[in-house]
């Protein structure tokens, strides 16, 4: 879906990148079937149609301090947005295309939200359909400071330490066609099991909320196809991509900063592959039916943002 379509080999093909010309990051990074696309997700030149599943962390809305986005933006504004990257989202999946989105169950700062459940509300009326909600046991009750009124009726506060994995599918929840499936039985029974209790990342690893690889991995398994191709519309440090090399799945991350690409880049060229995998094409960008060369750093414009991942 990014750029030029690339070889389909993994193994033995040497990572390659396009620089920005500015010196901040790279436009572009494509390794063994996985891509970083720097740009703009909302106005991003990608392929109707052509995602088997998106796995993503976006933006939470509780004042992260992340590069380029401002993540303190009114709550009506933060759903408004919510909106449109689900909605591109529902327009790049196939017709029996998947989307894992894991969000917060709710927030205290700056006001009391429930954003899964507003999440859930915004995706159903772009036109996703509802399958099931993954509760992810992240145990970080251990860094909580806000207690409300303390031994007290007053005012306490009553923080769940999870977060959620929202599934949804476009047209048809069963796949049109079979593939090759590599999750193992104690997998599949320990997932289907809808809590999964695992820690976050506690590394920052030069982002301010990255989410740990086993989280897109587990949805990757689970819910695709080796050689799927699998889409991240707030890449931020890489981890979905990662998942990716390591599960045999094809990958494009879209990322707006320059840093944060750079930074995923970094990790990918780092990263174990999987076995060789020829089951699809390297992703391509699209406008119309004619190839295009993917962006350069773009600006900051109110519908930017990039992910916890």
């Amino acid at each position: 879906m990014s750029g030029p379509a690339g070889r389909r080999t993994r193994g033995s093909q040497a990572p390659s990148r396009t620089e920005d010309g500015h010196g901040r990051g790279i436009r572009e990074f494509r390794r063994s079937g996985v891509t970083v696309l720097n740009d703009d997700f909302l106005t991003a030149p990608l392929e109707p149609g052509s995602v088997d599943l998106v796995v993503t962390s976006p933006p939470y809305g509780v004042d992260v301090q992340y590069a380029h986005y401002d993540d303190s933006r009114p709550y009506d504004e933060y759903l408004e947005f919510s909106g449109r990257w689900l909605s591109r989202c529902l327009e790049l999946v196939k017709d029996d295309g998947r989307a894992c989105v894991n969000v917060p169950l709710d927030k205290n700062k700056g006001g009391q939200q429930s954003v899964y459940g507003d999440v859930v509300t915004l995706a159903k009326r772009v036109g996703w359909r509802y399958f099931s909600t993954v509760i992810w046991n992240e145990q970080n009750i251990s860094r909580r400071t806000a207690w409300g009124s303390w031994r007290s009726a007053s005012a306490p506060y009553v923080i769940a330490p999870v977060e959620v994995v929202l599934v949804l599918y476009k047209s048809q929840w069963e796949k049109k066609e079979r593939g090759t499936s590599d999750i193992g039985r104690d997998e599949f029974i320990g997932w289907t099991n809808g809590v999964w209790t695992f820690p976050g990342e506690t590394r920052r690893l030069g982002h301010p909320a990255p989410f740990p690889v086993e989280l897109p991995r587990r949805c990757i398994k689970l819910f695709s196809y080796v050689g799927d191709l699998v889409l991240d519309p707030f890449l931020g440090s890489g981890s979905t991509l990662l998942a990716c090399l390591a599960t045999g799945r094809r990958g494009l991350g879209v990322e707006i900063s320059p840093e944060y690409c750079r930074l995923a880049a970094e990790r990918l060229s780092n990263a174990k592959l999987a076995e060789p995998n020829t089951s699809g094409p390297a992703p391509r960008a699209t406008s119309g039916t004619r190839e295009v060369t993917p962006k350069g750093s773009p600006g900051t414009a109110p519908g930017q943002a990039r992910s916890r991942a």
